[in-house]
Order: C-alpha cells, then structure tokens, then sequence
C-alpha cells in the first residue's frame, strides 16, 4: 500500500542497528518491524522499542534478525520528543511499501491529543489486516483506538489516562491494571519502561524465552516481567510510608518472605512495642503488617507460578507458607481462584507450550494482567 506524502530522506534500522535503504515490497525472511513516532513523541517509549530489538539482533543469526523502521507523521524527517530529545525517522510513513510482520506506535503528549486524519487511519487499518501483529506503547493505544482496532477487545495504556481512554473510546474494555495486554493480534502495554516488556515478550514469542532473556540481561532490566503483572506491584503501591524506618522495614519484608514476619517479629525488628507497631503500621501502609505480608507473598507466588515449573508445594516453602493448603486458601481470598486454575491460565511460555501454541491458533487470543472475568476490571474513579 502507498499514499502521497512527503518524502524526506528514507532509511531504516539495519539488523546491525545501521540506517540501511528501504526494503522492497513483500516479506523478506526477517521480521520487519514498523515504528510509527507521532511528535512529540514520549522519547524512552521509542528508544525503548528499538533497543530490544537491535539488542535481539545481536544474537541472532543474520537472516532471522529484525529490520527496523522509524517512520512518522510529521512532514519532516527530524521528530521532536516530550522533553526537547529529537530523533531522525527515516521516512513519512506514506512511503511504507508491502507486507510488515509488526507494527508499533509508542506514546507521548502527541498521539494522546492527534486528531488522526483519515488517511492515516486507513494505513494503519491496512497495516492490522497485512501483519503479524500490532501494538501501542503507552497512549498510542489512542491511535488503535481512534482506527477501530481496539473495539471490543481489551486493551491497557498508562494508568494516568485509563480513565481519558475509556471514555474516548466506549467501545473499548480498558483495564488499567496490567503491563500489557494481546487480544488476538493486538497488543497494548501501559508506560514508558513497560514497552520494554512488551517488546521483550515479541522477542520471546518470535525466539523463545533464552533470547528474550539474553536481551533482557544485556538491558540490565531487573525481570522479564510477565503481561499479568499489575502496573502497579504491591510493593509499589504500599511505599508510601512516611517513616524510613517502616520504608526499610517493607523491603526487607519482601526480601525475606520465609522468615518470621508476625507483628512481635516486626516490632522487635524496628524496636517497637506490638500495639504501637500495628497502629503505627495500619495508619501509614493503609492495612494491616497480616494484610501486607499475605499480598507480597501472594505475589511472589504468582511470579513462580507464572515463570516455574516447581510444584505448588515447593512454591508455598519459598514464599514463606507454612502448607500448600495455607496458601492454597490465601489466593483463593486474595484472588478468587486457585494456585493451579491461575497457572493454567497465565503460565507462559517458559512453563509450557500452551502459550506458544496458543500463539498459531487462528481464534484470537487473549492474555490479560490481572483479572480473572472476562471483563475489565472498573477504573478508579
């Protein structure tokens, strides 16, 4: 497909991470990945993308590498970011000529207020029906959304324009709680470091898990973390202690799960009485010191559950559960279903190839974060 437009300066990314010229139209044997910047463009979500996979380049063999394509809306090559950064895309996205295998449009100030022209849509309408796949970063869910892609299915952007989102585009289930979502070919993730995971997880559905790991590591990212994980964990959330001492005390706690973490434990811990320590702990954290030690292990055994193989058992031991029934019962209360109903539901594909079969079915498939309905979970009002 070609529309008119201008025509600045073509290239693209080279496997090697080099401006190279343009490919021809049809497929070739590697991946080509398109990257539409709207300015001003949100500069870690682009330069996010592309470092995953340049890096993924890397290591693999020249004709199963990714050629990369920045490409842009704007009427010259030169794309300004949010915060003053500017980049050089290669071309207007006009130029683009046939089959790309995926499509990703990362976020910023640009494409979250771009009254999109019909043109455009129609591109990227095109681009969904001739692709492997397609996703957004941040709010270039807005850009899905305002083209049709996003109706009726699930989809997630940063939580800060959840709810700007949902009330755009009714026709869309906005979740807001987990890191990235596919529905079918549509894939969608929260902000800035969170396109990292998504890209991260492509490379893994294109390469398996060592690859994405390899690139992960050579990122210095912390965890390949998994689409269900929640934009915010529950260590994040509950960091809002005015006490340094408590804020110690909380990373501490999620550093040792399998210690002893009953309220006289903690309080001879940070030299407290147990009722000053409870009260003390209720009123900044929010809950109780029980309620948070039962959610950070709750957690962690959703990690293992999601990325092991080990046994419910050896799970339960590692997390500081005294049983598997103990816990068994724990995410039942937290979660509403159990340890192996969730691992059957959101292992990946390092636990089994469910996953990576599921990825050739022709019936669309849908990997959600956090909840457990079909439907999205209600947005914060």
């Amino acid at each position: 497909m070609r529309h008119k437009g201008p025509q600045p300066n073509k290239g693209t990314i080279s496997p090697q991470g080099t401006l190279v010229a343009p490919p021809k139209t049809g497929l070739s044997s590697n991946r080509r990945v398109v990257v539409l910047a709207v300015p001003p463009v949100r500069e870690l979500d682009l330069a996010g993308i592309v470092e995953v996979f340049v890096s993924a380049n890397s290591l693999l063999p020249e004709d199963r590498r990714y050629v990369i394509e920045l490409v842009t809306t704007a009427s010259t090559p030169h794309v300004m970011g949010m915060h003053g950064l500017q980049f050089v895309c290669g071309r207007h996205y006009t130029t683009v000529e046939g089959e790309i295998h995926t499509l990703l449009i990362p976020g910023g100030s640009g494409v979250k207020t771009f009254n999109p022209p019909p043109e455009l849509l129609s591109w990227i309408q095109h681009c969904e029906r001739h692709s492997r796949r397609v996703g957004s970063v941040c709010t270039g869910s807005f850009l899905l959304g305002h083209a049709g892609l996003l109706d009726g299915r699930q989809a997630t952007t940063h939580w800060e324009y959840a709810r700007q989102m949902a009330d755009l585009f009714p026709a869309v289930h906005v979740n807001p709680d987990p890191i990235w979502i596919r529905d079918g070919k549509i894939y969608s993730s929260a902000g800035v470091t969170s396109g990292i995971d998504l890209c991260l997880a492509m490379v893994e559905e294109d390469h398996g898990r060592k690859v994405a790991l390899d690139v992960a590591r050579m990122l210095v990212v912390f965890l390949c973390r998994p689409g269900s994980q929640a934009q915010f964990s529950v260590a994040l959330q509950e960091q809002n202690a005015e006490s340094p001492i408590l804020r110690d005390l909380q990373v501490w706690m999620i550093d040792n799960l399998r210690a002893d973490l009953s309220v006289p434990a903690l309080a001879a811990r940070v030299a407290m009485s147990e009722r000053n320590f409870q009260r003390v702990f209720t009123r900044e954290i929010g809950k109780s010191p029980a309620r948070f030690v039962e959610e950070i292990r709750i957690e962690a055994v959703r990690r293992k559950l999601e990325r092991t193989r080990q046994s419910v058992k050896e799970i339960a031991a590692s997390c500081g559960f005294r049983s598997a029934d103990v816990m068994g019962r724990s995410f039942q209360r937290l979660l509403k279903t159990t340890p192996a109903e969730y691992r059957a539901r959101f292992r990946t594909t390092s636990t089994s190839n469910d996953h990576r079969n599921s990825m050739r079915r022709d019936k669309p498939m849908l990997l959600v974060g956090d909840q457990m309905a079909p439907h999205a979970k209600g947005l914060p009002e």
